[in-house]
């Protein structure tokens, strides 16, 4: 196990009718501004209680935060909580909201212009915030990372700044999300974990284990979530799945990848696709290209977590992939860029991005300009 150091001071607030908990977990002298996304929470009667429980506090609303949250908006959100001089956010929404209001809790208490933060990757002086989750993927919930947008460049980057003060996680809110959206959220989920287990082996063992447990949890839930999403002991279990996939407990002294991520990220930026469904196309490739640094994690994976037992070294990591493979096309989502209408020319660009970047991702720093074109060429 390598050295490290972890904190996590967000306080989890999960279950049935814990909303009305907000009254208690905010201040009473605190202006809020309340972030949202495009009105999904006013027709499943999340807006209703969060108004409720707030009732006796003052707050500002913002609304129209979108998938992958663009500067160009969040913008326009920092400016209205500077004029409102807010000094408490609560982000309701998935994981977009809250990486979005993330961003305006640095932008509220910075003179420049909040890009400048992004770019730079990090900001330590923050406006509190806590979150009502309504979407669970990001995991952002629970941990200190966002991924902000510019329309104008199609650019996305990935920030940090302080943790949520709070979430709340309650299971019924998510029993009307589109269908897509869960299993874009599994998705998400599934290659967070992979991205901190399948790496190196021997690392450590309860990292592995802990990692392993909520795998096996998303293969045994997906199928049962498709058939059946207003089970609450099902979704959650999605909701906890997410949370702790992205919340540091797994990245304990191991090693993690990400690079499937930063690709996803351009696939997203150029494309609009989205984020959870980019995981599900590239990761198969990430595991085939770089098949020979991470075999003998692959086999691990498909020993313990597909039941891959049998077949020389080679057709036990074909048949780990495969199975990865046909797990993401049971959520229902493609998993080739050809299906997605995505060719060559999006693949030349992403290797020009990463070759001007001078970028090497992965545990080992494999992954440059042409690692990532012969991962997408891999599921072209």
């Amino acid at each position: 196990m390598n050295n490290f150091s972890f904190q996590n001071p967000t306080k989890l607030i999960m279950g049935k009718g814990m909303i009305a908990q907000l009254s208690q977990e905010i201040p009473a002298d605190k202006k809020v501004m309340i972030t949202f996304g495009g009105g999904s929470v006013k027709k499943n009667g999340v807006y209703d209680q969060v108004k409720q429980a707030l009732s006796q506090h003052q707050i500002v609303e913002f609304w129209g935060i979108e998938p992958n949250p663009a500067i160009e908006t969040l913008r326009k959100a920092i400016e209205l909580g500077k004029q409102e001089k807010v000094d408490f956010l609560l982000a309701v929404g998935g994981g977009s909201v809250i990486d979005g209001t993330k961003l305006i809790s640095a932008g509220l208490l910075y003179e420049g212009d909040a890009w400048d933060l992004v770019k730079k990757g990090q900001a330590h002086d923050t406006v509190p915030l806590g979150t009502v989750l309504t979407l669970p993927a990001t995991g952002s919930e629970m941990n200190n990372g966002a991924v902000i947008s510019c329309h104008e460049t199609k650019e996305k980057y990935a920030f940090y700044a302080n943790y949520p003060v709070f979430s709340i996680l309650d299971p019924e809110v998510t029993f009307s999300l589109p269908a897509h959206q869960v299993a874009c959220g599994i998705s998400d989920t599934f290659v967070h974990v992979l991205e901190q287990y399948l790496t190196k082996t021997g690392e450590s063992r309860i990292m592995d284990r802990w990692a392993e447990g909520i795998l096996q949890t998303l293969v045994e839930i997906a199928p049962k979530i498709r058939e059946n999403q207003h089970d609450y002991q099902l979704m959650a279990d999605f909701m906890m799945a997410a949370t702790m996939g992205l919340n540091g407990f797994i990245a304990m002294g191991v090693s993690q990848d990400w690079s499937t991520h930063m690709i996803g990220h351009e696939l997203t930026a150029l494309c609009g696709l989205t984020h959870g469904h980019t995981l599900a196309i590239v990761m198969p490739g990430t595991m085939d290209v770089l098949r020979k640094e991470k075999g003998a994690k692959i086999m691990q994976l498909g020993e313990r977590i597909f039941g891959v037992v049998a077949g020389t070294h080679d057709m036990r990591i074909d048949e780990t992939i495969r199975k990865t493979e046909e797990f993401f096309r049971s959520l229902g989502l493609t998993t080739s860029l050809s299906e997605e209408g995505i060719g060559m020319d999006v693949i030349d660009e992403i290797e020009k991005r990463f070759n001007e970047r001078g970028v090497h991702f992965g545990e080992d720093g494999l992954v440059d300009g042409a690692t990532a074109k012969a991962i997408l060429t891999r599921v072209l």
